[in-house]
């Protein structure tokens, strides 16, 4: 008569030969994130999904969800509130404001040196300019931290004139405004409105890249919380590392306007038009962040913080590729 252990070893060999995985070895365990992106359908906002899609997040041992937000400054909050662990497209000043009050923030790559954004009007509008505009007319930007708010404020600078700004949500409802007559001048990122304004619907008046200071500095960052950034700083490595090898395929590979045209509901070559006229591969700077000084002192005249950040408070800040 077979031992009570013998019994029991023939029996899980025989199990194990009825059903192979049963006791096989667990599979290996992808570290999750959360990306919190502002803006669903632009250039930029598509790297995610497209990078989920192809396999690269996994490739580095991740499992990414994605989800949108309206606005960069939108993003900021949930990143602060840890619903997000990482925020993408969350602009700098913003950031800055709210790093300066003690939000649990880090910067972990640079997402936009410059912007694709544009302002319009629709067709049969007087304004011709922005410096048309009056201290009536009403100017649309996001949410308040945003980098539309940050480039609206800087055109009424910069150019020296004087509108009332109107926070209009997202790039669709903002142009549900402005075509309704609710707003007057509005902002857009393409592909948005690049439609309209062939069916001459609307007129472009002025380019966010007009300004120096949107062109040479990173308006736009990556962000993490801080605490999530501290326990796990290898997991936010391994993202960094994917998301450049996501960068590098979008600008390499020829079925990457395929992919962007079918996540942005556009034609291919809408698509090829968006990245290669407005989205410029040197636009994506995960290393490094231009023009801080410059960008400190725009969030202290802008009131989003009181005074600039000192070298010790910008280390902090500043969790960049290399430096965790």
């Amino acid at each position: 008569m077979w031992s009570r252990r013998r019994l029991i070893a023939a029996t899980l060999i025989g199990a194990s030969l009825l059903a192979p995985g049963l006791f096989a070895p667990p599979a290996f365990a992808l570290d999750k994130l959360k990306l919190a992106v502002g803006q669903r359908g632009l250039w930029d906002s598509s790297f995610a999904e497209i990078g989920r899609e192809l396999g690269i997040f996994k490739k580095h041992g991740l499992d990414v969800e994605v989800f949108y937000t309206s606005s960069g400054g939108e993003t900021l909050q949930v990143v602060i509130s840890n619903s997000s662990n990482i925020g993408v497209s969350a602009g700098t000043l913003g950031v800055l404001g709210a790093f300066a009050k003690g939000a649990p923030l880090r910067i972990i790559g640079g997402e936009a040196t410059g912007t694709a954004e544009y302002y319009f009007v629709r067709v049969d509008s007087p304004i011709k300019k922005m410096t048309d505009a009056k201290p009536e007319t009403t100017l649309a930007y996001s949410t308040n931290g945003s980098g539309t708010h940050i480039t609206a404020l800087r055109f009424m600078q910069e150019q020296n004139f004087k509108a009332k700004l109107v926070a209009t949500g997202t790039v669709p409802a903002t142009f549900t405004q402005v075509m309704t007559g609710q707003v007057d001048i509005g902002f857009c990122t393409p592909p948005f409105g690049l439609k309209e304004e062939g069916e001459g619907k609307i007129r472009v008046i002025a380019l966010a890249r007009d300004l120096e200071s949107i062109r040479t500095q990173t308006v736009r960052t990556l962000v993490a919380n801080a605490g999530d950034l501290a326990a796990r700083p290898d997991v936010y490595k391994r993202f960094i590392a994917a998301y450049r090898e996501i960068i590098d395929w979008m600008y390499s590979d020829p079925k990457a306007p395929e992919m962007y045209a079918a996540y942005a509901r556009i034609t291919p070559e809408m698509a090829k038009t968006v990245r290669d006229k407005y989205y410029p591969k040197a636009m994506h700077q995960i290393d490094r962040i231009e023009g801080m000084k410059e960008m400190m002192d725009d969030a202290v005249a802008f009131k989003y913080m009181p005074k600039p950040l000192t070298d010790e408070q910008q280390k902090e800040l500043l969790k960049l590729p290399g430096t965790y």
